[in-house]
């Protein structure tokens, strides 16, 4: 059977977040925190539109791709800083995502739309642009938002949750809504959305 790019890239992708020195407990097994991260991306963008283009699933793996190569304490620990680091990490995984696609064999028109999906342009809208957001949102819903509850305050945490609810579309609200939270998470969901 020949390999097409889209597995050969998944390969590649895969094996770079494999080397991600963090790692995180999963289902009693330690796993790199990004290559972790990659297939939940990957997973719900399936299981929210599994007729997404090859372009958004690629995105999706490799949003976070190599992510501990730029250390966030690398730059001020400040909002200027962090909006810096985050649009330096944007150009990062877009470039190493980029070379990763072009050595397997897809045309520039696709790498393109691939950088300009990581990159998260037009949010709004773009179709597709929108759908790859929703799905961050809904990941860090699902899986990440209980190590915050276990952080932050009640208030800076409905603070979080109302600028993920705002960046999502109607249908990415009607599936965040499906996932199954703790009755305390819920609620705060609840209080900060004004449901």
């Amino acid at each position: 059977m020949t390999k097409t790019p889209f597995f050969n890239a998944s390969e590649l992708i895969d094996a770079q977040n494999a080397q991600d020195p963090n790692s995180e407990i999963y289902q009693s097994q330690s796993h790199p925190k990004e290559l972790l991260y990659s297939n939940r991306m990957y997973s719900k963008l399936m299981e929210f539109e599994p007729n997404a283009s090859e372009e958004v699933q690629i995105a999706a793996k490799a949003q976070h791709i190599c992510r501990w190569k730029i250390a966030r304490d690398s730059y001020p620990m400040d909002r200027v800083g962090y909006l810096t680091w985050r649009g330096n990490l944007k150009k990062f995984h877009a470039e190493t995502t980029a070379a990763i696609l072009e050595k397997v064999g897809y045309d520039s028109e696709f790498i393109d739309r691939v950088s300009f999906l990581i990159e998260k342009k037009q949010l709004k809208k773009d179709e597709e642009t929108q759908l790859l957001e929703d799905v961050i949102c809904l990941v860090f819903l699902d899986y990440y938002l209980e190590p915050f509850v276990e952080k932050h305050d009640a208030e800076k945490l409905k603070n979080i949750i109302l600028k993920t609810w705002n960046k999502m579309s109607e249908i990415g609200h009607q599936e965040a809504l499906k996932i199954k939270y703790s009755d305390a998470n819920l609620q705060l969901i609840k209080e900060a959305i004004g449901l």
